[in-house]
């Protein structure tokens, strides 16, 4: 079997940076064994598998790997394959107009809107599910413990503590008091699944000091429940943050752009804007968006 693949930095209009991702072409004929056997060989937060959509008039079915686990749904695999398939699609129509891909994926569909950016593609797509707030997580030292922070009293500012959220996949959102305690961390994954009680656990830390002051929020995401030790930018998790910025924040009514800087502490900085529609003090719609450029490609034989 030979396979064509692409790789690509996503939420990045600059190569070798944001967060990379391989795309494998007319996999209809692999299996989920395989897909994650190629996930696994690719070693990436995530790779991408291309197949023929069960509705014809929708552009294509993904199927989405970590090197450990199938997801329903992920941003950053979702706006690098609008991307791509945009591109080898309708180059010349996407010079002209920005195109719009259904993509059918496990959590459902998800429609993305692509246009050209700076010499690079960009995509945008809001959240096939509402985000939603979850439980909160009391147990503050432990939290601290287990991600390495230097003391109790680095954990939450303002408003904001710990808790779970989803917009289809449950993540932990921990603030912390300034960029130079979110540098600091040093994670033990062995206390993650007690501590933030997730079958696969994953936290989303954040902080509102930036590098940028134009930007909003700056983070890490460390995924060892989904076989990633750290990511350099988390669409989904920038997805559900929607329920914890409004629940913490408390925005008006009307539309909210957030931009969040993540992958810097890995030397892969990626920019994720997140839009927030609000209505009646609550949270009504979430979208994301970024940029992606294509820097490789090539054949699988298996």
């Amino acid at each position: 079997m030979r396979l064509a693949y692409h790789l690509l930095d996503v939420f990045t209009d600059v190569v070798l940076a944001g967060n990379p991702l391989a795309v494998v072409s007319d996999a209809d004929g692999v299996s989920a064994e395989r897909m994650q056997a190629i996930a696994r060989e690719f070693n990436l937060s995530e790779t991408v598998f291309l197949l023929d959509p069960r509705n014809k008039l929708h552009s294509a079915r993904l199927r989405i790997f970590t090197p450990t686990h199938e997801l329903p749904f992920a941003g950053h695999p979702t706006v690098g394959a609008a991307c791509l398939i945009a591109f080898l699609r309708a180059p010349e129509m996407l010079g002209r107009q920005p195109l719009h891909i259904v993509l059918e994926e496990e959590i459902g569909i998800v429609a993305c809107d692509v246009s050209r950016f700076r010499g690079a593609l960009r995509a945008s797509f809001n959240a096939p599910q509402t985000p939603v707030l979850g439980a909160a997580l009391e147990d503050f030292k432990g939290v601290a413990g287990a991600l390495g922070a230097a003391g109790v009293d680095e954990i939450g500012f303002d408003d904001h503590r710990p808790v779970i959220a989803s917009a289809g996949l449950p993540f932990a959102f921990v603030p912390v008091k300034s960029l130079a305690a979110l540098n600091r961390l040093a994670p033990k994954p062995a206390f993650f699944r007690d501590v933030f009680a997730l079958e696969r656990p994953a936290v989303f830390v954040y902080t509102r000091e930036t590098l940028d002051p134009q930007h909003h929020v700056h983070a890490r995401f460390f995924g060892p429940g989904l076989g990633v030790a750290e990511d350099p930018a988390t669409g989904s998790a920038a997805c559900a943050f929607a329920a914890v910025a409004t629940a913490f924040e408390k925005p008006e009514d009307g539309e909210h752009i957030i931009v969040i800087e993540q992958g810097f502490a890995m030397g892969r900085p990626s920019l994720i804007t997140l839009t927030m529609d609000v209505a009646g003090g609550r949270l009504a719609q979430a979208g994301i968006g970024g940029a992606s450029v294509i820097v490789g490609e090539g054949f699988l034989n298996l």
